[in-house]
């Protein structure tokens, strides 16, 4: 009975954060549903969202389907799209669709939103009110329409880690159909699943993954071939783009040839060195330890980062937080991710026209500090983990913090 009201009162006030962050996100964009999303003003005000934006421009304000437009398409994953186009059959008539089109976006948001916090509480209870008290995700709530793919990718982690592989999968599937960024969790999935030997649990996992993914997106593709391409066609020719660290580099004078040869390469190392860290084990971490680890360096390498990514990071960094000592590391990611923040608005409000905002110069300095915190936080994780003795069998010093820390005493 203690502990089911202990859990009761702690369900209470994860509620109450949850509500809290949503009530002082929307305050931030406030100035923007006044001015109805006027330029520069949204970029000034540091209150753009995708969500009016896209109302009009892709025609979900005639109710168009999301994926008949051509080129004119979203450019989303199937799900988010169809929730974009169901949305718009919520908002009242009567004047003011695309102020109603947001508020209605939005409050569908915040529960997600609450849902995955709650959901945060079961899986992590200690660190759970990370999420709303954490600044850049309350800066970001409803830029865009990313928790709704969130909310799945969470409970693939936490299928997973219950064994409830089928679940996951499935989950999984959901997830990569709205945002795509989970597939990236199923490199650490199958890694787990053949150190154990498992090969055939993976091939299992791996067919309802793909299998539930392309039921999803059949109907889509056989019907606007041409808008469902649109998403998959824009990421792989884009060039370094807002927030990237090669977009930095080119702001700061430093030109990449062959960016997409050059972003493959990094994105292979990465890999090389998530591997290395997984072999390191005798007893492989928990999927929610290491999800933080491979999505976070990942994004440092990709052609673009937007503000609202850190919603998709911020469960992910606390699923993998494990002592109290990590806390700080935390904050410092957090600051560097405000700083961003803050950083894109003010850069893009120059370009949009205003008087005054962030040059080229300081916007990229802004942009490097970011990845600096993140790959901070992500060498403070990793060290710790290699570190515990629960994770590891293996004498004091492994292989991989004798490389990257130098912490070995001495060679023969």
């Amino acid at each position: 009975m203690r502990t089911s009201i202990i859990w009761s009162s702690a369900t209470k006030l994860l509620l109450l954060l949850s509500l809290l962050a949503g009530v002082l996100s929307f305050a931030k964009f406030d100035h923007c549903i006044n001015s109805n999303w006027a330029t520069p003003d949204v970029d000034i005000h540091a209150c753009y969202s995708d969500i009016p934006s896209l109302f009009t421009d892709r025609g979900l304000d005639k109710h168009q389907w999301a994926y008949s437009g051509g080129d004119k398409s979203v450019e989303y994953p199937v799900l988010m799209g169809a929730v974009m186009w169901a949305t718009t059959w919520l908002v009242p008539s009567g004047g003011n669709e695309i102020r109603k089109y947001f508020y209605v976006n939005a409050l569908l948001l915040l529960l997600l939103f609450v849902g995955v916090v709650l959901l945060l509480g079961s899986m992590r209870p200690k660190y759970a009110y990370l999420l709303p008290v954490a600044p850049a995700v309350i800066g970001s709530l409803f830029i865009n329409w990313d928790m709704w793919g969130i909310i799945t990718m969470i409970l693939a982690i936490y299928y997973f880690d219950k064994k409830r592989y089928s679940l996951s999968a499935i989950s999984l599937a959901v997830s990569i159909a709205t945002k795509f960024f989970p597939v990236l969790l199923l490199l650490p999935i199958l890694f787990f699943f053949w150190k154990d030997r498992r090969i055939h649990e993976a091939t299992r996992y791996m067919f309802i993954t793909i299998l539930v993914w392309a039921v999803i997106n059949a109907p889509v593709f056989l019907t606007t071939p041409q808008g469902w391409w649109r998403f998959y066609e824009l990421n792989l020719g884009r060039d370094a783009d807002w927030g990237s660290l090669w977009y930095a580099f080119s702001l700061l004078g430093l030109n990449i040839g062959h960016l997409n040869y050059f972003s493959i390469l990094s994105l292979v190392v990465v890999v090389a060195l998530f591997l290395l860290f997984l072999a390191d084990f005798e007893n492989s971490p928990s999927l929610a330890q290491v999800s933080f680890i491979v999505m976070a360096t990942v994004l440092c390498v990709g052609k673009v980062y937007s503000p609202q990514y850190v919603l998709w990071l911020a469960p992910l960094a606390i699923l993998a937080i494990r002592e109290r000592r990590d806390l700080p590391a935390f904050w410092i990611w957090q600051a560097g991710e405000v700083i961003y923040h803050v950083a894109i608005w003010q850069h893009l409000a120059l370009v949009s026209g205003a008087h005054f905002g962030l040059p080229d110069g300081a916007y990229a300095i802004a942009t490097l500090i970011r990845i600096a915190t993140t790959l901070y936080f992500v060498l403070v994780l990793a060290r710790r983990a290699l570190s515990n003795p629960s994770n590891s069998r293996r004498a004091a010093r492994s292989r991989l913090a004798d490389f990257l820390f130098g912490t070995a005493e001495s060679y023969p």
